[in-house]
């Protein structure tokens, strides 16, 4: 059995047993060894939980149990719920332009709220890319205070 297969079957298994209905999962290989997981479901609320934590407890088992099914063979996953982390990975994207946007306008330094790793690293990314070369991202803070500062790079 592949990955795609036993990350379905384990996926199923847990929402049967969590009684979680689902109309739909998606699960396409993104890059090597890193599955992007897509659940479909007419009452979303309940995977997504407060902030997204369900997601990321769901995520967390899943990946757990695969793991010890799979041997222990390495491999990430993200799980999302009716697109609710794409959603809003585009909004945080959409912000830090804003952003970038505000800093070339002022020259000051435009903070950005706290947020999760995951979010920062894209941020991060986003700003070593072409067209961002005048640009400059610092994380500050600690656990859940941590945030990005964008800045004109000198």
């Amino acid at each position: 059995m592949d990955i795609e297969d036993v990350l379905k079957k384990t996926l199923e298994e847990l929402l049967i047993k969590l009684q979680v209905e689902y109309t739909k999962i998606q699960i396409t290989e993104e890059q090597d060894n890193e599955y992007g997981i897509n659940i479909e479901s007419d009452d979303p609320s309940i995977l997504i939980g407060y902030h997204g934590l369900n997601i990321q407890a769901l995520q967390h088992i899943l990946k757990v149990v695969c793991w010890q099914q799979c041997n222990d063979q390495t491999f990430n996953i993200r799980l999302d719920v009716d697109d609710y982390k794409k959603r809003q990975e585009e909004n945080v994207i959409n912000l830090a332009n804003r952003k970038i946007d505000q800093v070339r306008q002022t020259g000051r330094p435009q903070h950005l709220p706290p947020m999760s790793a995951y979010f920062r690293k894209k941020i991060h990314t986003l700003c070593m890319g072409a067209g961002y070369e005048d640009i400059e991202t610092i994380s500050q803070g600690e656990d859940d205070r941590r945030h990005i500062v964008i800045k004109a790079k000198n």
